[in-house]
């Protein structure tokens, strides 16, 4: 801590001691409500951003905001009435109300609350500069003024940053949206953020090991400030320019001046090794911070694009705010508290106690977890990480309270006990402890095995199963093949073997965008692979010509299966027909004829019109066991867990700005018929663990089907992954009721029951439905119906999902006074193209992949079936009731 008697040159401001909840507090808020927003990501959205700022921008804020103005004060050795506490609150209180403005303004898509956000916190940054400025100017010291330096340049770097991030929020074009990405959060993280702690670890480091500064120090620090100003003005000109080695050539020059100041942390370390929490924390922080200095340059560099800058950048964004900031926040506080707190060596060891508690078990459990979190790990092991890292660190807040109070006791004792006073502390034994480092990885190995035993279809097994003995004359010879599975195909997709050898399958999946595996007829199979693993099979001894395919739903439809061919076979050894079997070869689905009291069906309600033209949407994708009729149950790929996707709701020239977020089993993806874009890149498939963000405005009106559009494209609309645009006509009446209707098709594999399977491909090939839905769900408006008034306006908006059947929707007893089909009045009010004033319809009539609306005045009381006049569908579950009140 500055101002140690182990730091030569420098004073305490004892002004600064004691209690100052502006101080102390709000630090404490931000890691809080990052850590839960973080553990309810699935109810919270746009979870891991409000995470990131919250910690990065709140937490991470605030510290800079004190501790500099701490830090100054005691290297400069000014007086505190230069910069009085009155100030320095204010000032912190406009940081947070700033942060939460921000915060609140980019998910809801309020852009000026994002400029006005924005605008207060680079003023408080501003007003914090000049004061540091003034103190710099009064001050008399001469040492140590490099820090302060430091700090200013990284003040000036918040309202350029804050600027980015505004322009990014306003939803640029995709190229633009990669550029403006790369600039906001090299500069508020390269730059406000790590010139801060350049310049404050070049004393406190050595002050947290308890030892001296390097003598080279300040000079290399004096040295390395140009060199990494450089660098970041390289990086943030390159991104405004579109240059994408130049911005690789400007985070080298950063990293090499970063590498020069980094010399004067080895002598300290080498001299006193770390014995506290304090220095463990911070020296991971620096490990993860080495990370992100070679990981990004390594990702611009090979992205290909300025818009696949951003795919997978919650990586990046992950090691910042959790390995980097939360680290550095914690092991800061575990130091700074204790000494700031003060009343001497007693007092502090006192507090620091409770910091180190448990310490190395906490360290292993959060930097090994945060290496699960942003590798490329299946679902149940990532998840289960994540929540306890997030524990794991979240630890500091009870700790620090546990550390004050042990802290206050300490005091009074001494106050009351000269004898106690005057006691002489032991050596430092530090907390170094073999058994806690083996406890670390006791837990996370626990909690992983717990993880998968709970959901083994959230893991993915790299260890594959042996196939059954076979009965066949074995040569005791084997073939081993290796073989690679990329597009929907194996590579080579065929094999000789001599009749009687055992063949064993070497499986590599190089495919970036799904999981593939191989399965045989006689049960040898590999796991699902993710890209880069490897697997092994024993398909046993061969007999026959056989086939292996990827289980993968779809995949096998798509041509993905392999022959195994045995040289000299007769043709009655030929291998069994590549056709699907019918229907998946299920018994018949017999959904339940009544629903629990507890019942919910799907809310058909419009969103309403949001404000502003820019709209944030977070679509995640998840496998979900979902009902598709009453009792009968599906696993479900889904757009944020349900079926059909949210529906976006918006008005023409509206942006939408589309964050799609893959934590599903498989490679997906988007296509939005509402928007004009290229299909190359924001509609490729990403693969599990990855995103990407999909910008598109809405130039004409209409009701659009978006879906995933990832190939079989049938198996994965069918699947679920739909949803509905509904850009509003301009001047569109309002009405009393407005609802939207998805219909789709599901395609049961087995009963619905025991096992819950996936969508039946064979099925869906052959155009054989199991149910037609309304929004997911066969009849669910039978049990649950739409209500209306009597004599009140209703529209229904309805898009048809497919993936293959049309519709010809119906409300029974009633008759459309206008219909809307595909961007066009058919109707309007009675009124045809020719000006008659008398027209009705019966029906609206949509081929899959389109959309309208009908308006309607139910004139009497009762319930009234709404149906897909396709008659056999309606009774596979195309069915509802509108149920009217006088």
């Amino acid at each position: 801590m500055i101002g140690s008697p182990s730091t030569p040159g420098t004073s305490r401001p004892s002004t600064t001691r004691g209690k100052w909840a502006l101080r102390d507090q709000p630090a404490i808020g931000w890691i809080t409500a990052g850590v839960l927003v973080a553990l309810l990501h699935p109810v919270v959205n746009d979870s891991h951003w409000l995470m990131v700022h919250m910690i990065l921008l709140g937490a991470m804020t605030h510290a800079v905001i004190v501790w500099s103005t701490y830090f100054a004060q005691a290297l400069l050795k000014t007086s505190e009435n230069l910069d009085p506490r009155r100030l320095q609150s204010a000032r912190i209180l406009l940081v947070i109300l700033g942060v939460l403005c921000v915060l609140v303004g980019v998910p809801t898509a309020h852009w000026r609350l994002v400029i006005a956000g924005a605008a207060v916190v680079s003023g408080a940054v501003v007003w914090h500069a000049i004061a540091l400025t003034i103190r710099l100017r009064k001050s008399v010291a001469r040492r140590f003024r490099t820090t302060v330096f430091y700090y200013l340049a990284a003040a000036v770097c918040m309202p350029v940053g804050a600027g980015f991030g505004v322009a990014l929020a306003k939803g640029p074009a995709a190229d633009w949206h990669g550029r403006l990405m790369l600039a906001h959060s090299m500069t508020m993280l390269l730059g406000w953020l790590g010139l801060t702690v350049l310049g404050t670890l070049l004393t406190l480091w050595p002050t947290i090991l308890r030892t001296r500064m390097d003598p080279r120090a300040e000079t290399l620090a004096r040295q390395a400030l140009p060199i990494v100003i450089v660098g970041l003005i390289g990086v943030d000109s390159a991104a405004l320019m579109g240059l994408r080695w130049a911005a690789v050539a400007g985070m080298v020059i950063y990293l090499v001046g970063v590498c020069w100041w980094g010399r004067a942390l080895i002598r300290p370390v080498r001299t006193s090794p770390p014995k506290h929490a304090s220095a463990y924390f911070v020296s991971g922080a620096v490990g993860w911070a080495a990370v992100l200095l070679v990981l990004v340059p390594i990702k611009i560099a090979t992205a290909g694009s300025w818009a696949k800058v951003t795919d997978g950048y919650d990586t990046v964004a992950t090691i910042a705010a959790v390995g980097f900031a939360f680290q550095l926040l914690t092991g800061a506080m575990s130091h700074l508290v204790p000494v700031v707190i003060g009343g001497g060596a007693q007092v502090i060891r006192a507090a620091q106690r409770h910091f180190d508690r448990l310490v190395i078990a906490r360290i292993t459990i959060i930097n090994l977890g945060l290496l699960l979190w942003v590798t490329p790990t299946p679902p149940a092991i990532r998840d289960t990480a994540t929540v306890l890292v997030l524990l794991a660190l979240a630890m500091v807040v009870p700790l620090m309270l546990l550390a004050v109070l042990a802290a206050a006791r300490m005091r009074s004792q001494l106050a009351d006990d000269h004898e106690l006073r005057g006691r002489r502390l032991g050596a430092d034994p530090g907390v170094w402890s073999p058994g806690q480092l083996v406890t670390g990885v006791a837990v996370l190995a626990l909690a992983m095995s717990v993880a998968v035993a709970w959901n083994p279809t959230g893991v993915t097994p790299t260890a594959t199963s042996a196939a059954p003995a076979a009965v066949a004359q074995s040569t005791g010879k084997t073939t081993t093949v290796r073989v690679t599975a990329k597009d929907m195909r194996f590579h080579p997709s065929s094999v000789s073997v001599p009749r009687g050898n055992k063949l064993v399958v070497v499986l590599t999946n190089t495919d970036g965008t799904s999981s593939h595996d191989i399965a045989f007829p006689n049960g040898a199979k590999a796991p699902l692979l993710s890209k880069g693993q490897t697997a092994r099979v024993d398909v046993g001894v061969i007999e026959k010509d056989v086939q292996g395919w990827c289980t993968v739903v779809g995949h096998r439809a798509m041509g993905m299966v392999f022959d195994v061919k045995v040289t000299g076979a007769s043709a009655t050894d030929s291998m069994p027909s590549m056709a699907m079997p019918p229907g998946g070869g299920s018994s018949a689905i017999h959904p339940d004829d009544s629903v629990p009291a507890s019942f919910r069906a799907a809310d058909a309600t419009l969103p309403p019109l949001i404000a502003g033209t820019v709209h944030h949407v977070t679509l995640t994708v998840r496998d979900v066991k979902l009902q598709v009729a009453p009792g009968i149950w599906q696993t479900r790929w889904t757009y944020n867990g349900q079926v059909p996707g949210p529906t976006l709701h918006g008005r023409v020239g509206d942006t939408f700005i589309v964050k799609l977020i893959n934590k599903g089993s498989m490679g997906h993806s988007l296509d939005f018929h509402a928007g004009d874009v290229a299909p190359d890149i924001p509609m490729r498939t990403i693969a599990p663990g990855q995103s990407l963000t999909y910008t598109f405005t809405a130039h004409r009106a209409g009701a659009w089907l978006y879906h995933c559009s990832t190939m079989p494209m049938s198996a994965h609309i069918a699947a679920g992954m739909a949803g509905a645009v509904i850009i509003e006509p301009p001047n569109l009446p309002a009405v009393d009721r407005s609802f939207v209707l998805v219909q789709s098709e599901a395609y049961v594999d087995g009963d619905g029951h025991s096992p819950v399977k996936e969508v039946d491909v064979a099925k869906v090939a052959a155009r054989k439905p199991s149910f037609v839905t309304f929004n997911g769900m066969a009849n669910q408006y039978d049990y649950r119906p739409l209500t209306a008034r009597a004599g009140k306006r209703i529209r229904i908006w309805l898009v048809d999902a497919g993936p293959n059947d049309a519709t010809s929707f119906h409300v029974v007893g009633t008759q459309f006074d206008t219909v809307y089909t595909e961007g066009a009045y058919q109707l309007k009010r009675g009124r045809d193209a020719f000006g008659d004033r008398d027209g009705g319809a019966q029906a609206l009539a949509l081929q899959p992949g389109q959309g309208g609306f009908v308006e309607l005045d139910p004139v009497a009381a009762g319930r009234y079936s709404f149906v897909s006049h396709i008659m056999s569908d309606a009774e596979i579950g195309a069915h509802g009731y509108l149920q009217v009140a006088p």
